[in-house]
């Protein structure tokens, strides 16, 4: 096997692990929670807390995982699930987080934005009058990305 194919190869089996390890990850985040209590996978939780408190905020009593949402965007009916949302009553902001699986985080920027703005304007119906933050969370460096 000559080293471009060996090099194609080991790229390929490293982007399966990367993308089953992270679908795995995010599977188990639906069931971290932080707030009240420690809910959920013991490493995850430890990554959470020593990323921070923006990010602790997603995983916190407020927040929810897996959100369905729907409506209409540009006259078509949209349907999406959020990863996870936080709605602050007082500050009048939904916070909006999606996990990502990706090492290269330029290759489907384009998507992953367009699909943050489907969110928010969905969210822009269901809590008018509200500001919404959107964010991702790099699931291979444990990146948060404020968009």
């Amino acid at each position: 096997m000559t080293n471009s194919i060996y090099e194609s190869v080991k790229k390929q089996d490293a982007e399966k692990y990367a993308t089953y390890n992270g679908r795995a990850t995010h599977a188990k985040l639906q069931f971290v929670r932080i707030a009240p209590t420690l809910v959920g996978d013991a490493e995850l939780i430890e990554k959470i807390m020593a990323s921070g408190p923006e990010l602790q905020t997603f995983f916190g009593e407020k927040s929810k995982p897996e959100v369905p949402v729907a409506g209409i965007i540009d006259g078509h009916f949209v349907s999406r699930r959020i990863d996870r949302l936080v709605v602050d009553d007082v500050k009048k902001t939904v916070y909006i987080l999606d996990y990502k699986t990706d090492i290269d985080t330029e290759k489907f920027r384009p998507k992953y934005i367009a699909q943050l703005r489907e969110y928010k304007s969905l969210m822009s119906q269901i809590y008018p009058g509200y500001k919404t933050s959107c964010y991702i969370l790099w699931l291979h460096d444990w990146r948060l990305e404020r968009l």
